[in-house]
């Protein structure tokens, strides 16, 4: 520790890993989406450490976009369906619950599969 991990909207930094929390910080460049996803058992909150970015929530058949901004934060509960797109290139500070592996991608810009 720390690792990166390269994405196509950017990269994670993972500065912390245990059996019961993870810290990482994503790094979003600007106009790039994350995936609409959900988790199906992690628990997750995030802080705007730079920048800004778009909350996309889908709950029912409504979707919320929020715009959050440096030193604003969210939590994220397993199950609800999400999404982050940088408005400005972005660092999110997030810490979570383990399951790096828990995502259900609904919609992918970038080709990966669901």
């Amino acid at each position: 520790l720390p690792y990166r991990v390269e994405k196509p909207w950017g990269h994670e930094l993972i500065w912390a890993r245990t059996d019961r929390y993870v810290g990482k910080i994503l790094h979003v460049e600007a106009g790039h989406v994350l995936s609409l996803q959900y988790h199906e058992r992690k628990d997750e909150s995030i802080y705007v450490l730079t920048g800004e970015i778009i909350l996309r929530l889908e709950q029912d058949d409504t979707q919320i976009e929020r715009r959050l901004a440096q030193g604003e934060a969210f939590h994220i509960q397993p199950k609800l369906i999400h999404q982050f797109e940088a408005v400005v290139t972005s660092d999110l500070l997030e810490a979570s619950t383990p399951e790096l592996d828990d995502v259900v991608r609904l919609r992918d810009r970038y080709g990966r599969v669901p």
